[in-house]
């Protein structure tokens, strides 16, 4: 399992911290500002899934007309960590 660490753009979160196990499953992630009951919801609800299956249905969540979202930042986020497990 490794842990990474993600700083979202564009939006109110500061820092997504992920754990992903080496099959690409989602242990954990944590974070740190924006709406703390739904980021802690999705938290709960992405937990023993596949980084990629998650990546794929949260792109592209809008906040607002920011272009963006926590959501879709944590889906640029689990790509990134993917991109570099592969590494």
């Amino acid at each position: 399992m490794a842990t990474y660490l993600y700083q979202p753009k564009g939006v109110c979160s500061r820092l997504i911290t992920m754990d992903i196990a080496d099959d690409g499953t989602i242990e954990d992630v944590a974070f740190e500002g924006g709406c703390n009951g739904n980021l802690k919801a999705i938290g709960r609800l992405v937990k023993g899934h596949q980084a990629e299956e998650i990546a794929d249905i949260l792109e592209g969540n809008d906040c607002n007309g920011r272009g963006t979202s926590c959501a879709d930042q944590f889906s640029h986020a689990l790509r990134e960590a993917m991109g570099a497990a592969r590494s």
